[in-house]
């Protein structure tokens, strides 16, 4: 990170005097003063019929007032590249500007990105810490790909702007996926893989010594991104003869397959209502191709985030075979607990 100054913002409410150009004039100074840094000049425009807009250019960066008498507000920012930080400002405001409330904003200007996590409201908003853009391109399958470095989480995946897997923590997602379907069967000769694009499921099956594993994956391009960027998610895939890749639809690539072929078959597609359906329109190929007291394991999502769709899995697995089993865990990367379950298929 390259951090080049900090910035703060401070708007006043309840302000009801209209000021002159030359009382902000003062503050500049006073300001300039405390935080140890040099005015070069001061540039000023008188609003008709009301309202002012000041700028005061540093040799370390800028402040600047905007005063809205209509709306009793005035407006303050101080950028900074000095070594004294700008909210030395808010105490000489607060005793020069008579107000009734004031809204504070700081931050630093760096060269981190802020990226927003969809899942902020307008009452909590929540961004991940972007060090650097590794890759940003639209597939050929139509999602929206991006590999970005998180200041805490390493190397991650998004699609379509939301987080799928990071270096720090994707092995508590996968383990956690994979034995919960262990947990209520040992037998670990053959496995389907749907989606589960990077990797992380197909690694795990292969950690835990299955015989053969068939991976349908719809976007070969988020495959090779993350066997490139995210390494230790994908590791030891790319030299197994256990693992084979069916590449396109996967509903439609199982169609093929022989019945009661797999021990385990895990559902990693997205916990969206649009996958949900296709997997419950496909309930009964999923049975065909699963032996029997096969077990079947799907990533359901979040009840923090997701509710009515973690409900709507669950529903759609209970309904099919009746039996179902939840697991949960907490992935720090997600901000969330997570929920896997799994099915027997009598």
């Amino acid at each position: 990170m390259n951090k080049v100054g900090e910035h703060i913002t401070l708007d006043f409410l309840g302000v009801h005097e209209d000021h002159k150009p030359e009382f902000y004039e003062n503050i500049f100074k006073k300001i300039a003063q405390a935080a140890k840094v040099e005015i070069v000049n001061i540039s000023k425009y008188v609003f008709t019929p009301q309202g002012v807009t000041l700028l005061c250019l540093l040799k370390e960066s800028h402040m600047s007032f905007h005063t809205f008498p209509e709306k009793g507000i005035v407006s303050f920012d101080f950028f900074t590249c000095g070594s004294v930080s700008p909210n030395v400002s808010l105490e000489i405001l607060k005793k020069e500007l008579p107000h009734s409330t004031v809204i504070k904003k700081d931050f630093d200007r760096d060269s981190v990105h802020h990226y927003k996590d969809i899942y902020s409201s307008e009452g909590i908003k929540k961004f991940y810490m972007v060090e650097k853009i590794i890759k940003n391109f639209k597939s050929k399958a139509g999602q929206h790909i991006e590999i970005l470095k998180l200041k805490e989480f390493g190397n991650a995946l998004f699609i379509d702007s939301e987080l799928q897997v990071a270096e720090k923590d994707e092995e508590l997602y996968s383990s956690t996926f994979v034995n919960s379907g262990l947990k209520l069967s040992e037998k670990n000769s053959t496995a389907a893989i749907i989606g589960g694009g990077d990797g992380g499921v197909a690694r795990e099956c292969i950690k835990n010594n299955f015989n053969y594993i068939d991976w349908f994956e719809l976007d070969q391009e988020v495959v090779e991104a993350c066997q490139e960027y995210l390494p230790d998610v994908f590791k030891n895939i790319h030299k197994s003869n256990k693992v084979n890749c069916i590449w396109g639809d996967a509903f439609k690539n199982i169609t093929l397959c022989d019945d009661e072929k797999y021990d385990h078959l895990f559902i990693d597609l997205n916990d969206d209502q649009f996958c949900i359906d296709l997997a419950s329109k496909n309930i009964e190929e999923i049975k065909r191709i699963t032996k029997k007291d096969g077990i079947i394991t799907a990533q359901v999502g979040s009840r923090d985030k997701k509710p009515k769709q973690v409900n709507s899995w669950i529903s759609t697995l209970e309904s099919a075979f009746g039996n179902s089993k939840i697991s949960e865990i907490y992935i720090p990367s997600f901000d969330c607990s997570w929920n896997f379950v799994s099915s027997v298929n009598k």
